[in-house]
C-alpha cells in the first residue's frame, strides 16, 4: 500500500527521494517523511501529501547522501505526523520505512515495553525498529544480522529499508509479500517499491525475492535470505520509458490512461494473434497447453476491477472453449475450503502483481495441486514468480488509482486466452477463429472512435454530478461492464453506485428508482437487446433517468433514454472493450465536477499489498 524510496551514493539524497515519493504517491498519500543520514539522522515527516512535506522542510538542513523516504497509506494508527514514517529507534540510532503489516506486533511490543522501550506512535512499524535496535544492542552484531534475526521473529508482510546513524554509508533492505526493487547506478543505488522512481537514473535493477535481505553500501550489494544463505543477484533491464510516468499534457493521469487504451490494447495483442491463419500464440502458457486442453474446470481469482475482468473471461471462455469457469474473490477464496484438483486451472489476475489476497489464493491452489496461470501488468512482480506460467498485459505503468487501461488490457488477455483454449480444444471452427481474430485486430481503432464520446460524457456528468446514488444495468457480457462502471463512479466521485444484471432489477433494486435516480444501461445491439429495452421501459415507468450506452445508429433506445452515448458496432464478444470507455469518461468528468482528487481518491491506494 505504501511507497518506499531509498538512496545511497554520491549525490544529494533529498531531491532524489522527494521526486521518487511523488512518483509513488499513488500507493499512499495520507502522510510522508524522509530521513537523511550523516553524522546524525535528520527526520522530517508530515501528514498530507509529499508537497506538504516539502513545505514543512523548507529552510531546514537537508544535507546527506544517504536517505530513506516513505509515502503512507495508513494501516496501523490514524494519519498523523507521529504515525508517519520513517520511525526511529528509542536511542535515535536507526530509522526505518515499512510497507506491509506486522501481524504479531502486539506481543512484540509488550515484550519490548517490559524491557524499557518507549513507543511514540501507534504503528506496528515502530515496534519493528525497536526490535532491531534491541537485537543490535543485546547481540552486539551488525545491522544486517540484526535485521535478519528480527525478521525471523516477525509474522506478516513487509518491505523495509533501515538506516543506521553509526554506519551512515550503508542501508539494509528486505521484503516478504510486499514489492521492492533495487536500481544499480554508477557507484550509487536506488531502492523503491516499484521501478517508477528508478527509471530516470538507471535501467539495471534487481527485484528482491520473498524473504531476501539486501545489504548495500558504496562498495556494492550483498543479498542473503532470512535463513542466512547468500544469493546471487539477478540483474534485469527495465523496459518502461520515462515519459510513461508523466501526464503528457493531460490534466490527470486517469484521463491520460483512458486515452492510452487504443495503444495498450494493441500492445497487448502484438505478436500474439495471427488473424489470417486463425491462430493465437501465448508463449507464457504454451508449456501448459496440454493441461488447458484437458482441464476439468477453470477458476479465476482476483480482486476489485480485476475481478470484473475475470467475469468477462468467464463468459468468453465458457462460450468459446466450453470449459466450466468459476470467478472468485481472492479474499474470500482463501478463507474457504475450496474443492480444487490437479485437473483444475487457476487464473490469477492482478494489475500490480502484488495483491496480497490474490497471492494467498495462489498459494492455497498450489498446495492443492492446481496449475496456476497469471495475468499481470508489472514485470518482475510477485505473482509472475508464484505462478507456473502466465501472460503479461503490457499496458505500461498505470498511475491513476482507479484502473482503466489495466482493465481493458486484462479483458484483452482473457479474450486471447479464451480463443487460445478454444483453439487447443477444437471447440471453434477455423473460420470462426479467423473471423473473431480479424475483428479483434480492429478493436484499437474502434476504441479510438469510442473515445470521441468525450463531449457527451462531459455533458451527462454535468447533469448527474449532484446526485447521491446511481444504478448500472447490463445483461450477459454487459453485466460485468455495469459492475465496473459502478465501481469507477463510486471510487472517484464518491457517488454511491451499484451494478446489477438488468433482469435482477425487479428483484429488489427497482424499489430505489425515482426521478432522482440515474440509471446507466448497457443497451448495445446484441443478443439481449430486446430484453434490455423491456428493462428500460420498467425504469421509465418509475420515472428513472436513463443514461444508455448504445450501438452507433440505434433508434429504439434513443427514443426511450434521457441521455445517450454511442459506441461503434462490434462483435458481442468485444462489447466490454468498447462499452467501458464512455463509463470511464463519465466517472472521470463527474469526479472532476465534484472537486474530487481523481488520481488519488480518498482512502484508496493502487496496490493492495496487505489483507
Amino acid at each position: 500500500m505504501c511507497g518506499i524510496v531509498g538512496y545511497i551514493g554520491h549525490k544529494d539524497a533529498w531531491p532524489i527521494i522527494v521526486k521518487g515519493l511523488k512518483r509513488l504517491e499513488y500507493r499512499g498519500y495520507d502522510s510522508a517523511g524522509i530521513a537523511l543520514v550523516s553524522q546524525e539522522i535528520s527526520c522530517y515527516k508530515k501528514i498530507g501529501k509529499v508537497a506538504d512535506l516539502e513545505a514543512f522542510a523548507k529552510g531546514k538542513t537537508l544535507a546527506g547522501r544517504v536517505g530513506i523516504g516513505h509515502t503512507r497509506w495508513a494501516t496501523h494508527g490514524e494519519p498523523s505526523d507521529r504515525n508517519a514514517h520513517p520511525h526511529l529507534s528509542g536511542d535515535g540510532r536507526l530509522a526505518i520505512v515499512h510497507n506491509g503489516i506486522i501481524e504479531n506486533y502486539a506481543p512484540l511490543k509488550e515484550e519490548l515495553a517490559s524491557r524499557g522501550h518507549v513507543f511514540r506512535s501507534d504503528t506496528d512499524t515502530e515496534v519493528l525498529v525497536h526490535l532491531i535496535a534491541d537485537i543490535l544492542k543485546e547481540e552486539k552484531t551488525d545491522l544486517l544480522e540484526a535485521v535478519r534475526l528480527a525478521l525471523t521473529q516477525v509474522v506478516g508482510a513487509y518491505a523495509i529499508v533501515v538506516a543506521d546513524r553509526e554506519h551512515p554509508d550503508q542501508l539494509v533492505a528486505a521484503r516478504k509479500g510486499s514489492p521492492m526493487v533495487i536500481g544499480i547506478g554508477e557507484e550509487e543505488y536506488f531502492i523503491a517499491s516499484d521501478a517508477s522512481p528508478i527509471i530516470e537514473y538507471t535501467r539495471n535493477v534487481v527485484y528482491l525475492k520473498d524473504q531476501e535481505i539486501a545489504f548495500i553500501n558504496a562498495d556494492g550489494m550483498l543479498i542473503k535470505t532470512i535463513h542466512n544463505e547468500v544469493q546471487t543477484p539477478y540483474v534485469q533491464q527495465l523496459e518502461m520509458q520515462l515519459e510513461m510516468l508523466e501526464k503528457a499534457g493531460y490534466d490527470h493521469f486517469m484521463l491520460k490512461e483512458i486515452h492510452e487504451q487504443p495503444r495498450s490494447i494493441r500492445d497487448c495483442m502484438r505478436g500474439r494473434i495471427y488473424p489470417q491463419a486463425g491462430q493465437v500464440q501465448l508463449g507464457g502458457i504454451k508449456e501448459y497447453a496440454e493441461k488447458l486442453r484437458n482441464a476439468d474446470r477453470i477458476i479465476i481469482v482476483a480482486c476489485g476491477t480485476s475481478w470484473h475482468a475475470g467475469l468477462v473471461g468467464e463468459y468468453l471462455i465458457e462460450e468459446y472453449a466450453r470449459v466450466p469457469v468459476g470467478v472468485e474473490y481472492a479474499s474470500e477464496f482463501r478463507y474457504r475450503n475450496p474443492i480444487i484438483t490437479e485437473r483444475d486451472i487457476v487464473i490469477a489476475i492482478s494489475q500490480s502483481g502484488e495483491t496480497a489476497d490474490t497471492m494467498a489464493a495462489i498459494e492455497l491452489a498450489k498446495e492443492r495441486g492446481a496449475t496456476i496461470l497469471g495475468i499481470c501488468n508489472v514485470v518482475g512482480s510477485s505473482i509472475p514468480r508464484l505462478t507456473h506460467g502466465g501472460v503479461y498485459t503490457h499496458a505500461g505503468p498505470e498511475i491513476g488509482v482507479a484502473s482503466t487501461k489495466a482493465f481493458t488490457a486484462q479483458v484483452t488477455v482473457l479474450t486471447l486466452m479464451a480463443l487460445y483454449i478454444a483453439q487447443l480444444r477444437g471447440t471453434l471452427p477455423q473460420s470462426k477463429l479467423v473471423e473473431l481474430l480479424s475483428s479483434l485486430q480492429d478493436i484499437p481503432v474502434l476504441v479510438e472512435k469510442a473515445l470521441q464520446c468525450d463531449g457527451a460524457a462531459k455533458y451527462i456528468a454535468s447533469e448527474i454530478k449532484d446526485k447521491t446514488n446511481a444504478i448500472f444495468l447490463g445483461r450477459g457480457i454487459g453485466f460485468p461492464v455495469a459492475l465496473e462502471g459502478a465501481l469507477k463512479l463510486k471510487e472517484i466521485s464518491y457517488i454511491h453506485a451499484e451494478g446489477y444484471p438488468a433482469a435482477e432489477m425487479k428483484h429488489g433494486p427497482i424499489a430505489l428508482i425515482d426521478e432522482e435516480m440515474p440509471v446507466v444501461v448497457i443497451a448495445t445491439q446484441n443478443s439481449s437487446y430486446e430484453k434490455v429495452i423491456s428493462n428500460i421501459q420498467e425504469v421509465k415507468a418509475r420515472k428513472g433517468r436513463i443514461i444508455a450506452i448504445v450501438t452507433e445508429g440505434d433508434t429504439a433506445v434513443k427514443a426511450l433514454a434521457d441521455y445517450v452515448i454511442e459506441i461503434p458496432d462490434a462483435d458481442e464478444a468485444f462489447l466490454p472493450l468498447l462499452a467501458t470507455i464512455p463509463l470511464q469518461l463519465l466517472s472521470y468528468y463527474t469526479a472532476c465536477m465534484r472537486g474530487c482528487n481523481v488520481d488519488q481518491p480518498r482512502n484508496l491506494a493502487k496496490s493492495v499489498t496487505v489483507e
